[in-house]
């Protein structure tokens, strides 16, 4: 999946519409490195003996990067004028280093008109799984901007 440089105006947008996967390697760095940014320092997502004495196979990623990576995924696909107003999320299959998860996702759910202040909401169900199964599940909502009005917003 390549990064949207421009931001999808909400008449463009399809209830139906799939986004562009996004795989992400689930390396020991990517595992660690975002545990420690959303300082979360348990031991099971950097230590892999002490995860394995805790019962985990190694160290699996955290719910703060998987959350991360779920945003990241979305606004990819709306481009960098899309605001995410709500995440849900729900955690399945651990994402352990040495896999991968592909995120995938599609338009659930549009609001019929765009409000008064010339934007548009928009509901977005991901899915990403790993070769254990569903790592996460849910929705993303977003707003995105209307290309009727004064010819500022939704330019593509």
């Amino acid at each position: 999946m390549s990064i949207r440089p421009t931001t999808f105006a909400f008449e463009d947008v399809r209830v139906g519409d799939q986004l562009p996967e996004l795989v992400v390697p689930l390396t020991r760095t990517t595992i660690i490195a975002t545990a420690i940014a959303s300082r979360d320092y348990q031991d099971v997502h950097h230590d892999p003996a002490l995860a394995k004495e805790r019962g985990s196979k190694d160290i699996f990623m955290n719910i703060l990067s998987t959350n991360g990576f779920v945003g990241r995924f979305v606004t990819d696909w709306s481009g960098p004028g899309g605001v995410l107003t709500s995440v849900s999320i729900r955690l399945g299959a651990p994402n352990y280093a040495g896999d991968a998860m592909t995120l995938t996702g599609s338009v659930s759910g549009k609001d019929p008109e765009v409000g008064e202040d010339g934007w548009g909401s928009v509901e977005v169900a991901v899915r990403g799984a790993n070769t254990l199964g569903d790592h996460v599940t849910g929705t993303v909502e977003l707003r995105l901007p209307s290309r009727v009005g004064d010819g500022t917003r939704g330019a593509r």
